[in-house]
């Protein structure tokens, strides 16, 4: 409609740094838990032996994962 438009390209590139901050964690995390495949038979592995809860392997590994990588 002929509004010139303009752009503050600092404040995008500070809102992209933020963004890219904010979620790093993310890409960490999921390079950092077990496969799947993995995962399943620890979970197999837990029940079977009545470790269902917090004191089970899994439920071990996946909050060190979380640990290890958290959320800003």
């Amino acid at each position: 409609d002929g509004n010139k438009v303009t752009i503050d390209e600092d404040a995008v590139a500070a809102k992209a740094s933020e963004l890219a901050a904010a979620t790093a964690y993310v890409g960490k995390r999921l390079a950092a838990y077990p496969q799947l495949a993995e995962q399943l038979d620890m979970l197999y592995h837990d029940m079977t032996a009545g470790k269902g809860d917090k004191t089970g392997d899994w439920y071990a590994a996946i909050a060190k994962v979380k640990s290890d990588n958290p959320k800003p």
